[in-house]
């Protein structure tokens, strides 16, 4: 009896150890996995939507706040988070297989990739864009005239921020979507 105590007991001491270790190690992943470096890493990422984002206020600006490739694309939820990696084991899949290797390649998919982007924001309220701006903490007599106004009637109709900021950080595919509306765009497609 004794015996198979302490066999047990190092057996829970042992699982919970490797436990702890795995968490630690995975935890380490996704940090990882959050940074603008890894980000860029694929060099087709870094040759397109990095430059164009190095160009616009999200990366340079006047109060010197800095909003990371995470910030407006992975969730800050662990939950939330947890699925959006396992749905970038796709884009991986993709890296490796070559589909958009090239700037060629990946200006071809680009509009169809931005409006995955685009639906996903439209559905979930533009979360990562609210976890910095909020309606509620805006100071609207302070906006330009314009900004103001349309802000305002974002505010009475509900509006999500993806609904007029398409294009905020990266280029301004959405108006591609507007020539080839008439055309089939297939976006149940996975990439």
């Amino acid at each position: 009896m004794k015996r198979s105590f302490q066999i047990i007991m190092i057996i829970i001491v042992l699982f919970i150890f490797f436990t702890l270790i795995g968490g630690v190690i995975f935890g380490s992943a996704v940090s990882h996995s959050n940074t603008t470096e890894f980000c860029i890493s694929c060099h087709e990422m870094e040759n397109t939507v990095y430059q164009e984002y190095k160009k616009t206020k999200h990366y340079k600006n006047e109060s010197g706040v800095r909003a990371s490739c995470a910030d407006c694309h992975v969730p800050k939820s662990v939950t939330e988070t947890l699925v959006r990696k396992i749905k970038a084991v796709n884009d991986v899949y993709h890296h490796l297989l070559g589909s958009i290797d090239s700037i060629e390649k990946f200006e071809d998919k680009r509009l169809m990739l931005a409006q995955r982007v685009w639906r996903k924001m439209e559905k979930n309220d533009s979360l990562e864009c609210r976890n910095c701006h909020q309606f509620d903490a805006m100071q609207l007599n302070d906006q330009r005239r314009r900004a103001r106004k349309q802000h305002q009637l974002a505010l009475e109709e509900n509006k999500t921020c993806i609904d007029c900021h398409k294009g905020i950080a990266h280029k301004p595919v959405h108006k591609n979507a507007e020539l080839e509306k008439d055309q089939e765009i297939d976006l149940s497609l996975e990439f």
